[in-house]
């Protein structure tokens, strides 16, 4: 019997002075308080959402709409917050664990308020699109990257000098590894600052159709900061580090206002002038009259005898179709041909090939005795 009233005495000890001479109950009671509102965070959050959303129907902005979308984690996360300070203040703490546990506090309330500004990037991102028309989507979106980037960081050092922990000189001491890691990573820094320049510079934007000199012809997918994706007409994607638009010529397809239609049309040697006057007016007149053609100073067009080969008369056709898409001039280009092909056919002339003419030339019947082979001297 007296074991048991020491044992029951030892339980009465523990339970009243607790974990760190907080009372047992006090830490149980705290637990409920924050495990409610830990099961409560899914439905304050709806609640909340559910009422911003009444009112944002009102307006046509798209503003408001992106920001009931992106706030749903921090209104979650906001019920564990409050929950642990109410659990906390419930708790008679020692003087050293109650500093420890407003750090706690302070560092929950520190991540709530970076997550919510990181989150509102996203509907920061509709007035900053505003601008795509005068800098290009990719830096933009780079911007956007960077700004995320940039509240994570001072969430992190706002934390950290929560705890003491003083970033000046964690940077200052990273300085010389920075240089170092600068010194080693050159060609680091030279595709971004390629990257950079590419974006500033409108050199070509995500779709366009580009050749890089010696390097690869196809459609740009991706603008990273080291390099950028080009998908090949193949399907072939292809990294091109980004120093190598600085370095290389770039020939942007997108960018022409016209495709160009060039041919040398050989037609035989036995054409008569007047065929050949009469296919030259007859395409000049097909050209002239299709709208599908541009014809302004810059891209006028050309149907003129141009050459003589040896084995045919050449003459150029040259005009530039009005639209720059692949398949539409193909389409211009094959329609052409054919007509071309009517047009000689009309005129019953014929297309050259190449070919060449032997001429025999017969010794007379006396042939001189110098060339007689009976003639030994």
């Amino acid at each position: 019997m007296e074991a048991f009233n020491q044992f029951f005495s030892l339980f009465q000890e523990v339970w009243f002075q607790g974990i760190f001479g907080v009372n047992v109950s006090e830490i149980i009671i705290g637990l409920i308080i924050f495990l409610f509102f830990y099961v409560l965070r899914r439905l304050f959050a709806r609640f909340i959402i559910r009422r911003l959303s009444k009112f944002v129907l009102k307006s046509k902005n798209q503003i408001d709409d992106a920001i009931i979308d992106v706030i749903e984690g921090p209104l979650k996360f906001l019920p564990v917050v409050i929950g642990f300070f109410i659990a906390s203040s419930y708790i008679d703490f020692s003087l050293n664990v109650q500093n420890f546990i407003d750090l706690i506090n302070r560092s929950l309330i520190t991540i709530f308020i970076f997550w919510l500004l990181h989150q509102l990037v996203v509907p920061f991102s509709f007035i900053i699109k505003k601008f795509e028309d005068k800098i290009s989507k990719p830096l933009v979106d780079w911007t956007l990257r960077g700004l995320k980037i940039l509240i994570f960081v001072l969430g992190i050092v706002a934390i950290l000098e929560l705890w003491g922990i003083k970033v000046g000189p964690v940077i200052a001491g990273l300085g010389l590894f920075g240089v170092a890691v600068a010194l080693g990573a050159q060609d680091l820094f030279k595709n971004l600052i390629s990257g950079i320049m590419i974006l500033m510079e409108k050199r070509f934007t995500i779709g366009d159709v580009i050749l890089v000199s010696g390097e690869v012809e196809g459609v740009v997918e991706q603008i990273g900061f080291r390099s950028t994706l080009i998908r090949r007409f193949d399907t072939t994607p292809v990294m091109i580090p980004n120093y190598k638009f600085a370095e290389q010529s770039v020939i942007n397809h997108t960018r022409r206002h016209h495709r160009r239609v060039r041919w040398l049309i050989g037609l035989e040697y036995r054409t008569t002038t007047q065929q050949l006057k009469n296919i030259r007016d007859q395409i000049s007149s097909l050209i002239q009259d299709d709208s599908k053609y541009a014809k302004n100073e810059n891209t006028n067009f050309f149907v003129r005898v141009d050459s003589f080969s040896d084995s045919s008369i050449d003459m150029l056709v040259q005009a530039f179709t009005e639209t720059n898409d692949w398949g539409e001039f193909l389409k211009i280009k094959e329609s052409l041909a054919v007509n071309i092909i009517e047009i000689v056919e009309k005129n019953k002339a014929g297309f050259a090939f190449p070919s060449q003419s032997i001429y025999l030339e017969s010794f007379p019947e006396e042939v001189p005795e110098i060339f007689n082979p009976k003639n030994k001297t």
